[in-house]
């Protein structure tokens, strides 16, 4: 079966970040269920179409404020509920951002990511919020932030200081949604990135695989985001890190060939975004790390922590790219 990987540019709308649809759930189905080999193949044709398939781009991500959060999703060690041993800390001093930011820089992070585990800021917690990204942008970093749902007038703020990327996951599919988060809704999430559109701010925003969907939800995942118009910048996915004291914790394993599906159906159904390796690159190991790269993945996130959960220190991605005869953009 055919799909084509073309599709048009329309202006995005902030109640309502989908277009008429490019690609159809079938579609999507349908390549999911490729044989893995032909699948890959077809991702490397559209990755190379689009992009140096022998780079990478590396991006850090710090909690700039960590736990605490009202919200209650099931994979999440910060939210309050969850007794996972995660304390509730306040906002980190901007020295303290400056710091990790420059260590990043130094390692060859081109890109900061601040997060906060906020149902969505206030302003008083928007104040802080963006001094760090001014700070961090004459660093000569791009910048980053993860800050939840956003208000109306905040992403212009966030905007104007600077930011480069706004973060906010769709996690899953609108279908499976329900079971992972309860206090809040899908048209919240879509609110959000379109606010975050319109303000000119570039999307970055993705899912996690392996929270007890099934295939065809994953597909739903990926229905949602390569429909947006345009699809996200930066799209990352996922492997669900299991954290004792969260609702999914001891959910089945997610097979490591299906997360490779997922990277490639992600590559071909959104041939010129960003497909990030995240969270849960440790349980992957190196093998199947190298197999995304292969099926499309351009960009990870690098250092020992992603907010609350570990992540291969960089010595050990560096060698890796180096056995691989990869470079970093």
């Amino acid at each position: 079966m055919i799909v084509s990987e073309t599709r048009p540019a329309t202006p995005v709308t902030a109640a309502s970040p989908l277009s008429a649809p490019a690609w159809t759930l079938e579609q999507i189905e349908a390549l999911f269920n490729l044989p893995f080999n032909d699948l890959l193949y077809r991702a490397q044709q559209v990755h190379r179409a689009n992009f140096d398939a022998n780079t990478v781009q590396l991006s850090t991500l710090l909690s700039i404020k960590t736990g605490g959060c009202p919200e209650d999703c099931g994979y999440c060690p910060q939210a309050a509920r969850h007794h996972t041993g995660v304390e509730s800390q306040s906002v980190l001093p901007i020295d303290e951002v400056l710091a990790a930011a420059k260590a990043a820089k130094d390692k060859g992070a081109t890109r900061f990511c601040m997060g906060a585990a906020w149902r969505g800021p206030k302003q008083k917690d928007l104040d802080p919020v963006l001094d760090m990204v001014k700070a961090v942008k004459a660093l000569g970093l791009e910048t980053c932030a993860t800050l939840g749902m956003l208000r109306d007038g905040q992403a212009e703020q966030l905007r104007d200081a600077g930011l480069d990327y706004y973060n906010h996951n769709l996690d899953t599919s609108p279908e499976f949604y329900g079971e992972i988060v309860s206090t809040r809704d899908y048209t919240d999430r879509l609110d959000t990135l379109g606010r975050v559109r319109n303000a000119g701010i570039n999307v970055c925003c993705g899912g996690i695989v392996g929270m007890g969907e099934s295939r065809r939800e994953r597909a739903g995942l990926v229905l949602q985001l390569a429909n947006m118009t345009p699809p996200p910048e930066s799209v990352p996915i996922n492997n669900l890190v299991q954290v004792e004291g969260t609702p999914l914790h001891g959910t089945e394993k997610l097979d490591p060939f299906e997360f490779v599906r997922s990277i490639a159906v992600a590559r071909i159904t959104m041939p010129k975004s960003y497909v990030r390796l995240s969270a849960g690159r440790q349980e992957l190991g190196d093998g199947v790390q190298a197999l995304c790269f292969l099926a499309g993945a351009n960009s990870i996130f690098y250092g020992d922590k992603l907010l609350t959960t570990g992540n291969p220190e960089a010595e050990q991605d560096e060698a890796l790219l180096k056995r691989l005869g990869m470079h970093t953009a």
